[in-house]
């Protein structure tokens, strides 16, 4: 028997010693807030608790080990103190997705209590390890700052919740999320639940002879083995292509070490595990491909139709090796760029339960609750009005929780079972199961004229997108489109392949291919510079877009190109500094390229206190559901009334794949159209007059053109947001600052803008610098994710953003969507300070060396 004390309750356990603490928290205590981020591998800090007055992970402590501990969760805080420090983050902005949130505050509850008056420098330390992904520390720092003083001063912290447009509101869910009393879905619990897992191909490419789950079905606790064989409907899934099986057969190949082979079903977690590692697989190995630019030539097949999954092809301009010959300087060059993990905090998770009318609702942590439900609808055979997809707002995602992952198998397990059914991956499973960043091969050309005029420029993009096909047609298409990144170019040639491998797929991560085809352009407009004789930030001030330029697929750009304003407002920093880099970025906002952007939005009158936003969006950290808050507020002058959010497909409510950064876009536009009718309305009648009425808004978007196609008058994009940053560096070639100016349109929330901006900046740098997922012939090389080169608080330089607000004739109040653009010029910014700092020119990333 071990006994210790749990938030002063005297605690008697008579169970494993070596059972982690964690799990005894979460499962046998019912205590959520403490978070599992990282399966037990002690790097993630989202479990972290306080043990006899130190911070300990629970994920890395035995039960053995708390033998007349002293241990205190959030739940065990004085209530004066846990109030205060959820409101210092919520008001700092230090929230975001918030599935770090609680075991950043246990951490500065330890710290503040053996410290008043820390430094920022003492906080950094303090917080050293845990890690967050959304912020990148900015904001927590401050927030750790206020707690301090507030604490010292014993003054309360207010949150101002009735502010509109332009006004750093709260964010929707924030204080209840720090607290951990916002449930993310692996803390969901229903009764009679049922626990799954899946078992995986040991190799990338082989024939699956044999499935034997004999052993699995006799272990104990066990309820069911699945195969393929028990899917009712369609096997096969994907986002665009439907290539993508959600379990291969006997009899069929593997194409990566993340295909499903079999799942089972079973009392709990534990056992479900165990059983998995039963099933027996009997393979012919066969020998994988690895190497995109050798799959291009289909002498091993990934699929059969062949190895090249999509190209797209343009030229405009005139002839691109005359314009080259008449230019007075060229350069031309080859980068590469690496296969990068999310590393999103929450690891992937659904539950599924059924239903009175025999369908199924599935709970999601996905950025498309209506893709959800198509998907699901096809494997089960059943009519999408017979599948419920529900939101419950995720841990992070950043493009990684687009692809089916778990949805389909927990929605497939409990419509046999006719019981609710959990699938959770662990950390090492999501990093080998879920897309990744495309790795790029690009060969570019850019010439001027003795002016230092841009006239030609020609790219060959190849992205090896791995098994299978998920977005990378789409990531590679607009990687072309926008290959001259945010210069006007006569003359553009361009050639961009997506390519089948045996590797992780690769699909959408924030930036959507633009991060790659920006590092290789700025890093190429530097040399051109350099070569010329030119200044580089006056070289890109007079090539920079602008109204009547053209992008690089020939659209010419109307009212509300903000690229120059942000240059101007970098100007002084850039020319101050010793070692430093400059960068541009446009990031198109919206799908564009053909396809159709729609969104719709319901507002539904509760009580006269009380209103609901009905949407299809997916609330991941960013504040989709906190920026429409502050448009209906704004929009209908609704005072002291609460406002509520709620996603779930059965509202029928249209919204698409939170992606793009064309959330706030899209939804608030749409959420005007139907608050302005709310409006029209609360001039004849007063709120609980209208208690029942639901008023519907809607926006949509078909005349948007595809690269490649001969239109005469492109129009790629219907928006797109715009970015100059300057990376400085110290002495020792360590970055020192980074100043961003991004045009925003409208600042629809200044805390909100900010925080989005530094994660990204952040995530930038370790794209620069360190991340990268190592494969070796399709394998990987560590699951591990302190191997993943994730930046942590220690890394964080100094980040200075700076709205520009040069509003989209389009976007809601002039809003332009920034979830994405904030990385785009970070790397290239980084690489061109390091070219000044040690006169390197770096053609691969990551570099390899510290960030600070």
């Amino acid at each position: 028997m071990i006994e210790f004390k749990l938030n002063g309750r005297s605690i008697s356990f008579k169970g494993s010693d070596d059972l982690p603490l964690l799990t005894w928290l979460r499962e046998d205590q019912g205590i959520v807030s403490v978070k599992n981020g990282c399966s037990g591998q002690g790097v993630c800090g989202a479990c972290l608790i306080e043990i006899n007055g130190k911070p300990a992970l629970s994920c890395r402590t035995p039960m053995k080990k708390i033998k007349g501990a002293d241990i205190v969760t959030i739940e065990g805080f004085a209530p004066v103190l846990k109030d205060l420090l959820a409101k210092a983050f919520v008001k700092q902005g230090a929230v975001q997705c918030g599935f770090c949130t609680p075991g950043f505050l246990s951490r500065t509850k330890i710290l503040l209590q053996n410290n008043s008056f820390p430094n920022r420098d003492e906080i950094k330390k303090a917080l050293g390890a845990n890690l967050c992904r959304c912020t990148g520390y900015a904001k927590i720092i401050d927030a750790v700052v206020l707690a301090a003083e507030s604490l010292r001063d014993k003054k309360e912290i207010e949150l101002l919740e009735n502010v509109g447009v332009g006004k750093s509101r709260p964010k929707h869910d924030a204080y209840l999320t720090a607290l951990g009393k916002r449930e993310f879905v692996d803390d969901m619990r229903f009764p009679g639940m049922l626990f799954g897992a899946l078992r995986f191909s040991d190799h990338p490419r082989a024939e699956v002879i044999s499935i034997n789950t004999e052993k699995a079905e006799k272990l104990p606790g066990v309820v069911r083995v699945f195969t393929g064989k028990e899917i009712p409907g369609d096997r096969m899934t994907g986002i665009i292509h439907k290539d993508w099986p959600v379990m291969v057969l006997e009899g069929e190949k593997t194409r990566y070490i993340g295909d499903v082979l079999a799942g089972v079903v079973a009392k709990d977690e534990e056992t479900a595990r165990k059983a998995v590692i039963l099933i027996e697989v009997e393979y012919n190995v066969l020998e994988p491909v690895t190497d995109p630019v050798e799959a291009l030539k289909d002498k091993i097949k990934v699929h059969d139709k062949g190895n090249l999954l999509a190209i797209t092809e343009f030229s405009r301009g005139g002839d691109i090796d005359e314009a080259f010959k008449s230019s007075a300087y060229t350069v031309s060059a080859q980068y590469r760029t690496q296969l990068l993990e999310h590393a999103f905090l929450e690891p992937e998770t659904a539950i599924a339960r059924p239903l009175e009318n025999k369908g199924i609702q599935i709970y999601t942590q996905s950025q498309g609750i209506y893709e959800d439900r198509h998907a699901i609808s096809r494997i089960l055979g059943l009519p999408k009005e017979k599948v419920i997809a529900t939101l419950v707002p995720c841990g992070g995602a950043f493009g990684g929780k687009e692809d089916l992952t778990v949805q389909g198998h927990a929605a497939l397990f409990s419509y046999h079972l006719k019981k609710p059914v959990k699938v959770s991956l662990s950390r090492e499973e999501s990093i080998r199961m879920h897309v990744k960043r495309h790795p790029f091969i690009m060969k570019y050309k850019i010439g001027c004229d003795e002016k230092g005029m841009l006239t030609a420029l020609s790219a060959d993009i190849i992205g090896d997108t791995g098994a299978y096909a998920s977005l990378g047609g789409e990531v590679l298409n607009r990687a072309a489109g926008h290959a001259s990144g945010g210069y006007h170019v006569p003359v553009v040639d361009v050639v961009s392949r997506a390519v089948y491998t045996n590797n992780l797929p690769a699909g959408a991560m924030r930036g959507f291919g633009v991060n790659q085809v920006t590092y290789a352009v700025e890093c190429m407009i530097d040399e051109l510079c350099e070569k010329g004789g030119f200044d580089q930030w006056q070289f890109r001030f007079n090539n920079a877009l602008k109204k009547g330029s053209m992008t690089a697929t020939g659209q010419v750009l109307g009212e509300g190109v903000g690229l120059r304003d942000t240059l101007n407002a970098v100007k002084d920093d850039y020319y101050s500094a010793r070692y430093a880099g400059l960068a541009l970025g446009i990031k198109n906002i919206g799908f564009g390229n053909g396809l159709i952007d729609e969104s719709e939005a319901e507002i539904e009158v509760v009580s006269d206190k009380k209103v609901v936003i009905h949407h299809g969006w997916t609330e991941m950290g960013q504040g989709v559901d906190t920026i429409s808050k502050q448009i209906l507020y704004d929009v209908a002058g609704l005072e002291d009334v609460e406002i509520d959010v709620v996603s779930s497909t059965d509202s029928e409510v249209i919204g698409g794949t939170t992606t793009a950064s064309r959330g706030t876009f899209l939804l608030g536009n749409s959420l005007i159209a139907a608050a302005e009718k709310l409006k029209k309305e609360l001039k004849k009648t007063r709120l609980k007059d209208l208690v029942g009425k639901k008023f519907k808004g809607r926006w949509f978007c078909d005349w948007t053109t595809r690269p490649g196609k001969n239109v005469k008058n492109p129009e790629t994009h219907f928006a797109y947001g715009y970015a100059a940053q300057v990376v400085t560096l110290d002495n020792k070639g360590r970055v020192e600052k980074v100043i961003a100016a991004h045009d925003a349109g409208k600042v629809i929330n200044p805390k909100l803008f900010e925080g989005q901006i530094e994660g990204a900046v952040m995530m930038g740098l370790g794209y620069a610098f360190t991340e990268k997922l190592e494969l070796d012939k399709g394998d990987l090389v560590s699951a591990s994710m302190a191997k993943l080169g994730v930046p942590k608080i220690k890394s964080m330089p100094e980040i200075i953003v700076k709205p520009v607000e040069v509003k989209d004739p389009r976007g809601p109040m002039g809003a332009k969507g920034v979830g994405e653009i904030g990385l785009v010029p970070t790397a290239p910014a980084v690489i061109n300070a390091l070219y000044r700092f040690d006169g390197k020119r770096r053609y691969e990333l990551p570099v390899g060396q510290r960030i600070k």
